[in-house]
């Protein structure tokens, strides 16, 4: 047996995706079992709630990976969190952490299926400065890493773009109101926003930047913004809003096609939608078989060897490890209603 710890937020901002990165982890572990497992062990998963605070969570799992309980520790949760697991775990099992964040994760063990700012906000901002016009940025996050950091690479960017950003808000998670905020964009004059919240946050932000009519001025770009989370929106609150990923729902590929169809057939016509956010974690438990197979151990302390190629097929298309990242192909796609349709390719 080879068991797995999924770390994903099944309450707080982000339980809005909970659900849907558990499914997605499912399905990918029983593709695998029927398939013969990993290294001829059958895969099974011990879910771990990453909503919580980030000491808590690490102390947690890490209390798991110290009593052997579990061989691994796969799954999409904040980079709070992750910072203060990977210190305490990655050394001792494999760790591969599936969401989209700032970049800079370099500890050993650590491998990283998600997307990175700089792969895909360079891009954006500048596809989005070329179509709309859109040169004044307004940074709206939520107030820990990964927005932060992301905010600064941001600034970077949009002077790239012949542009600026003129104003930066950071907001506590969990925020209800989001009058000030709004009021601070209004009178910043921006004309795009970067909306770094994390899950229902940025529904709520959303609902209220619509009600307060600065949709008609004012485009929102999102790195963090998927299907559960534009159907949380609603359709009335989804115009000029536009998000980055490495997989979309909509995405027209024969790969995402048929993750698609065996995810519905699976779970039924009730489940969430995987969306971008709930795939990753697809993703994470396919790098982990790939890892183990490709160096036919789990051991964190044998070094990749110099010819090493990690690489496997899934829903975002043939993949392969560089270094402790996943390289992949990025969209950019605007809500259109309650749906993403996918503009370009970064």
């Amino acid at each position: 047996m080879l068991l797995v710890a999924l770390v994903i937020p099944l309450h707080g901002p982000a339980g809005i995706f909970g659900l849907s990165c558990e499914l997605s982890a499912r399905l990918a572990t029983e593709e695998l079992n029927a398939a013969g497992g990993v290294l001829d062990r059958e895969v099974r998963l011990v879910v771990v709630d990453g909503g919580g605070e980030p000491r808590q969570v690490a102390d947690e799992v890490a209390g798991l990976v110290a009593l052997g309980a579990v061989d691994a520790v796969v799954g999409w949760h904040n980079s709070a969190v992750r910072q203060a697991l990977a210190p305490r775990i990655a050394h001792r099992v494999p760790y591969i952490y599936t969401a989209q964040y700032e970049g800079g994760e370099e500890t050993p063990g650590v491998f990283l299926t998600g997307e990175t700012d700089v792969q895909q906000l360079a891009p954006a901002m500048r596809l989005l400065a070329g179509a709309t016009g859109a040169r004044r940025w307004c940074t709206v996050g939520s107030d820990y890493v990964w927005p932060r950091v992301t905010a600064r690479t941001a600034r970077r960017f949009a002077g790239e773009c012949r542009g600026r950003v003129v104003d930066e808000v950071f907001v506590p998670l969990d925020t209800e109101e989001f009058g000030p905020v709004l009021r601070r964009v209004e009178a910043s004059g921006a004309d795009a926003v970067l909306m770094l919240l994390l899950g229902d946050d940025a529904v709520r932000f959303n609902r209220a930047f619509t009600a307060a009519g600065l949709h008609q001025r004012c485009i929102r770009l999102s790195t963090h913004m998927d299907e559960n989370l534009l159907l949380a929106t609603g359709a009335e609150a989804s115009e000029g809003l536009w998000a980055a990923a490495g997989y979309f729902d909509s995405l027209m590929t024969s790969e995402s096609l048929s993750f698609g169809h065996r995810y519905a057939r699976r779970f039924g016509a009730e489940a969430p939608v995987a969306g971008s956010l709930g795939e990753s974690c697809f993703e994470g438990i396919l790098l982990l078989g790939a890892l183990a197979e490709g160096r036919g151990s789990l051991a964190v302390s044998a070094p990749p060897g110099p010819d090493e190629t990690i690489s496997y097929e899934g829903p975002r298309g043939a993949l392969r490890l560089r270094g402790n990242h996943l390289e992949q192909r990025l969209y950019l796609a605007r809500a259109d209603a309650l749906d993403f349709e996918i503009t370009a390719q970064l």
